[in-house]
């Protein structure tokens, strides 16, 4: 005796088989929800409190101004969220110049030229914590605003301004630039 197959129901009932698996397994499955969270921090700022003041200087006499004068060092105050970590980069200029631009007087930045205060101290000559004596331009990694209390870092720039003997009078200027950036850590 022979049995004979028809195709189409062969194929049928294997369909049927297949589809009956699936929905076994599809039945095993579960759906889950998350939620996605972040906390946004306070904006960074930056802000010149003091300019590098090098006052009255003289022909052909280099002048010098400590990063712990309060009179006349450059203040930045650096202001976010306490604690955060961030980074600083300062572009100093090579020379200042007349308003005119008519003539230019050296100005130099050497490796201990920079203090970094932790402590929302404002006063360089009262230096709480942090980096003292450090080169601007190299800034260390590692900054941080302030602390767990307070919400600002200060930097204390000095520098030495170099006239030559015959330098024309009259007010001299350069832009300092800082530039900062919180890094996530």
């Amino acid at each position: 005796m022979k049995i004979s197959l028809d195709k189409p129901r062969v194929l049928f009932v294997i369909v049927l088989i297949i589809g009956l698996v699936t929905y076994q397994s599809i039945s095993a499955q579960d759906v889950s929800n998350g939620t996605a969270t972040a906390n946004v921090q306070t904006a960074l700022t930056v802000v010149a409190t003091q300019d590098l003041q090098f006052g009255t200087v003289f022909q052909g006499v280099a002048k010098t101004v400590a990063n712990d004068d309060a009179a006349s060092a450059g203040i930045f105050t650096i202001t976010g969220s306490p604690a955060a970590g961030i980074s600083a980069y300062i572009t100093l200029p090579q020379y200042i110049a007349t308003a005119s631009g008519d003539d230019r007087m050296n100005i130099a930045f050497q490796t201990s030229d920079l203090s970094i205060d932790t402590t929302s101290n404002a006063d360089p000559s009262t230096f709480g914590d942090g980096w003292a004596d450090v080169d601007p331009n190299n800034v260390p990694n590692g900054l941080v605003i302030g602390s767990d209390a307070t919400s600002h870092t200060m930097l204390f720039l000095g520098g030495r301004v170099i006239p030559s003997v015959d330098q024309l009078a009259g007010a001299y200027s350069g832009n300092i630039i800082v530039t900062v950036a919180y890094n996530g850590m």
